[in-house]
């Protein structure tokens, strides 16, 4: 039987990028002593008051559909939020709510990009992002980051890829796998581009609420120069540690989420009520784990760096968000996916740089997100496996 061109661009672009994940968790149900580090699962349990909360709904009868545009509760909350914390006013009607970042990234992609377009993305970038852009039927146009940057995109390299088949340009701040964040400057350059240029700016802005101290986020949405070409995308998964229960939103201009409702409808038909009822308490009362999270995965990432260059020939790029650090491997004189696999069998799971970027290929990407104790055995790992890979090189 045949099947659809869409299942042919994206028969590539499945699950083996997390085949080392994957065999991890295999190995570790059989029984092997395998630290993980590989995927961004926050490191605390959903806050109490948010499951006790969706519990109450489903106890009273918050179990059916909802409408299209996702629950007015939910999205009343959001335009407060939005408007209080991007300095301009936003309304429910900016809103349309999503079963988690990923479904309303998709659906907006959906929205802006179809076949004979192109898509600007940052390279690396997150797994997911070449299978949006090629389920759009859009081409995938990649924009280097560069470390000597520090992973920020430059206004520089967008311009040199803008051709009149551009159609949006997708951000990724704080930028998952590398953790850095676009300041005010980058993004009004960007900003400039995309008005000169005639195209959308869609922002993943998932990692938020995960800044470390002495960083600063900024969302193109409080640019209200460019509030016309800016959609944005995200979800409580990472901020309150809720990724199990998928729920996302996505916001921009009025017209723009009028037009992409019908779309919407024919995917999902809004979001669960006792979910955006939860949803709605934890937008209303902000998260008791972001800060407690963003120390944490501060402080490992620091660790990870004075370890690893200390005692090591690795280099460690520093994060100054999210849930992950950059960790180049060049000196053991193997790839990043053939380290991974050799650090498996040595016991610490992480994942290979190439299942984000074929730049990333000599790096690795390691998750800030285990307990202390399980780090630090995981660094004493690291250290022996690296040193004698590095004097094997030699």
């Amino acid at each position: 039987m045949k099947t659809t061109d869409v299942t042919a661009r994206l028969a590539s672009m499945g699950g083996a990028k997390w085949d080392v994940h994957l065999r991890a968790r295999e190995r570790v149900a059989a029984g092997a002593d395998i630290v993980e580090m590989t995927i961004g699962e926050p490191d605390v349990p959903v806050p109490p008051e948010l499951m006790q909360q969706a519990i109450s709904s489903m106890q009273v009868g918050r179990t059916g559909y909802s409408n299209g545009r996702g629950e007015t509760n939910l999205r009343q909350a959001l335009a407060e939020s939005y408007s209080a914390s991007r300095g301009r006013a936003f309304e429910p009607d900016n809103f349309l709510c999503f079963p988690g970042t990923q479904t309303a990234l998709f659906a907006a992609m959906m929205g802006v990009a179809q076949a004979g377009d192109e898509v600007l993305v940052g390279d690396p970038m997150y797994a997911t992002y070449e299978g949006v852009v090629a389920a759009s039927g859009a081409a995938l146009v990649p924009v280097p980051l560069r470390p000597e940057h520090g992973f920020r995109m430059q206004a520089a390299d967008v311009a040199s890829r803008i051709t009149p088949r551009t159609r949006a340009l997708l951000l990724t701040s704080p930028h998952n796998p590398t953790g850095a964040i676009l300041n005010k400057a980058d993004l009004v350059a960007l900003c400039e581009l995309a008005k000169a240029h005639d195209f959308w700016i869609i922002s993943d802005e998932v990692y938020e609420h995960l800044v470390f101290e002495g960083s600063e986020f900024v969302s193109p949405l409080s640019l209200p120069d460019y509030a016309d070409r800016v959609i944005a995308v995200s979800s409580i998964s990472k901020s309150h540690a809720s990724p199990g229960f998928r729920s996302g939103w996505c916001v921009g201009p009025k017209d723009f989420c009028d037009a992409l409702l019908p779309y919407s409808e024919t995917m999902l038909f809004g979001n669960q009520p006792f979910i955006a009822d939860m949803t709605e308490l934890a937008v209303r009362a902000g998260s008791s784990v972001a800060a407690g999270m963003s120390a944490r995965f501060s402080r490992r990432a620091k660790r990870l760096a004075e370890r690893l260059q200390a005692d090591t020939a690795l280099q460690v790029h520093s994060p100054e968000a999210g849930m992950f650090a950059m960790v180049n491997v060049s000196a053991t004189g193997m790839t990043g996916d053939a380290y991974a696999w050799d650090l498996l069998d040595n016991g610490v799971a992480v994942m290979p740089g190439s299942a984000f970027s074929e730049s990333l290929t000599s790096w690795v990407r390691i998750a800030l997100t285990i307990e202390d104790e399980a780090f630090e055995l995981a660094l004493e790992r690291i250290v022996s496996h690296a040193n004698a890979k590095v004097q094997g090189a030699a």
